[in-house]
C-alpha cells in the first residue's frame, strides 16, 4: 500500500532526531473492518466487536516517518561500543532511502550474545534515532503461544496478538518490534509461537497479515525487526534465513567504562533529582562498574543514586555501591 501524502515536521523533544514525517500509510481498509462487524453473528464476542469500533473510530492511515538524515549514529556507538557492526550496517541501508522518498527498508535483525549486555537496549534506542514506535514481546516469559498472531475469538479470553495490537493501537506504521529471548520460545502443543514470524518476515506476506482474532489483513510490512537471542542453535533455520545475524560480543573494559558513563548519564538526565549530581560519573566508579554487564550496571547505578542521596554525598563514590558480597547475593522471585 503506497505511502499517500508527505510532510515534514522536528521531534519537539530536547536532544532527539528530527525527524522526517514521510506521510501516511494505510495499514487496514476501513471497508474491510465495517464488513466484518457487519457480518457478526449474534452472541459474538464483544471484545471483537469492540476492536472493530475502535479501528473503526481510528481509522487504517498511520504515520510512516523516517529520518530527515542519517541518524547519529557515533553517540549510540559511544554509549553501546560493542554493536559497531550492526551500526555500520544499518547506514549502508540507511543510505539508500534518505535522499528520495522511499520508506525505510532494513532486513531484520537478530542480535546475538551474552545476557545482559546492551541488546534490548539497542533495540529502543534505534527506535528513539529512527523517530519511530516500539513494540516489545518478550518469548521468554510466554504464557501463550499465540502472542504475536492471536487466537481465534472463539477462543475463552481470546484476544489480537502483539504485532497487531502495535500497530493498530499506536502512531506508525513502521515500528520497531523486538522479539526477545526469540530462542527461548516453545511450542505449547497447540501454537507455535514463532509461526507467524514465517510471514512477517516477508515483505509480500507481511503486507496481508491476518491476526487470528481479528481476521481483517494488516500491512505489517514496513515493521522494523529486531531479534535478540543468546542460542542460535535454538532457533529454526527459517527463521534465521531471514535475518540478518550479528554475534555481539562483551564490550572491552574502555568500552564497558563508556557504557557506565552513557548509563548513568541516561538515569541522571530522566529524573529530576538528577540536577543534584555532576554531569560526569567519577572515574574511578566507572572503573569499578567496567567489571559489570550492563544489565547490572543499572541496577548498581540505580541504588547508588539512592545511597549517595541517603548519605548527603553530592555526588555517587565506591562506597555508594552494592559491595561485592551483596552484589553476588542470589536473587529470589515468586
Amino acid at each position: 500500500m503506497p505511502v499517500t501524502s508527505r510532510s515534514s515536521a522536528t521531534d519537539p523533544r530536547p536532544g532527539a532526531t528530527p525527524i522526517a514525517i514521510a506521510g501516511f500509510r494505510q495499514i487496514y481498509s476501513t471497508t474491510r473492518v465495517e464488513a466484518a462487524l457487519d457480518e457478526l453473528p449474534a452472541g459474538a464476542s464483544e471484545s471483537l466487536k469492540g476492536t472493530y469500533e475502535k479501528m473503526l473510530k481510528a481509522g487504517g492511515d498511520r504515520f510512516s516517518v523516517k529520518p530527515a538524515a542519517m541518524p547519529d549514529f557515533d553517540a549510540l556507538a559511544d554509549e553501546l561500543p560493542n554493536f559497531g557492526e550492526v551500526l555500520e550496517d544499518l547506514r549502508r541501508q540507511l543510505a539508500l532511502c534518505l535522499e528520495t522518498a522511499d520508506p525505510v527498508e532494513l532486513t531484520p535483525l537478530l542480535l546475538l550474545g551474552e545476557p545482559g549486555i546492551g541488546k534490548t537496549r539497542f533495540a529502543r534506542r534505534l527506535s528513539q534515532l529512527l523517530g519511530t514506535g516500539y513494540g516489545f514481546v518478550s518469548m521468554g516469559s510466554l504464557t501463550a503461544g499465540w502472542i504475536l498472531s492471536g487466537a481465534s475469538s472463539q477462543w475463552r479470553n481470546a484476544r489480537a496478538g502483539k504485532v497487531f495490537d502495535t500497530l493498530v493501537h499506536g502512531d506508525y506504521a513502521n515500528p520497531v518490534m523486538v522479539v526477545d529471548e526469540i530462542d527461548k520460545a516453545s511450542a505449547d502443543g497447540q501454537y507455535d509461537p514463532l509461526g507467524a514470524l514465517y510471514a512477517l518476515l516477508e515483505p509480500d506476506t507481511a503486507a496481508e497479515f491476518v491476526d487470528e482474532f481479528a481476521e481483517v489483513p494488516v500491512d505489517c510490512s514496513d515493521i522494523v525487526w529486531v531479534a535478540t537471542a543468546n542460542d542460535i542453535g535454538r532457533i529454526p533455520d527459517p527463521i534465521l534465513n531471514r535475518m540478518n545475524v550479528y554475534e555481539i560480543p562483551p564490550p572491552d573494559r574502555d568500552g564497558a567504562r563508556r557504557i557506565a558513563q552513557g548509563l548513568y548519564r541516561e538515569i541522571r538526565d530522566s529524573h529530576e533529582w538528577g540536577a543534584q549530581f555532576p554531569e560526569q560519573l567519577a572515574e574511578a566508579v566507572a572503573d569499578r562498574l567496567a567489571r559489570c554487564a550492563p544489565r547490572e550496571m543499572r541496577r548498581q547505578l540505580v541504588g547508588a543514586f539512592g545511597s549517595a542521596k541517603l548519605a548527603g554525598h553530592s555526588e555517587i563514590g565506591l562506597h555508594d555501591l552494592a559491595n561485592e558480597r551483596s552484589a553476588r547475593r542470589v536473587r529470589i522471585g515468586f
